[in-house]
């Protein structure tokens, strides 16, 4: 019995390249799966959100994460801090992450 498995493994040991590599590739599988779907699309839109962040000017009206409604009146460019004008009385001051989208550029 013994003889008979040791006449087993050594008949797998030629082919034992190729299997290895086929045994990897449903992982190579899914990774690229999981870029395409997941990463990349993260990816751009990061980058969309910071060109965005970075140009955004005096008079834009946005949109901030919370549901805010409101045109930029100025920048705290080291604290990264957006003054909001709401209307005409009322500002507030709003970190430059919190904005989730411009509706209008100034003309």
């Amino acid at each position: 019995m013994a003889e008979q498995i040791f006449a087993m493994a050594g008949g797998t040991q030629g082919s034992g390249g190729s299997a290895s590599i086929l045994s990897f590739l449903p992982f190579i599988l899914i990774f690229f799966i999981i870029y395409f779907l997941m990463i990349r699309p993260q990816v751009r839109r990061q980058r969309e959100v910071k060109i965005m962040l970075d140009n955004l000017r005096k008079g834009d009206k946005i949109i901030t994460s919370g549901g805010i409604l409101g045109t930029i009146a100025g920048f705290k460019e080291k604290e990264n801090i957006v003054t909001l004008k709401l209307n005409q009385n009322v500002k507030i001051e709003i970190l430059k992450t919190a904005i989730s989208k411009v509706i209008s550029k100034e003309q």
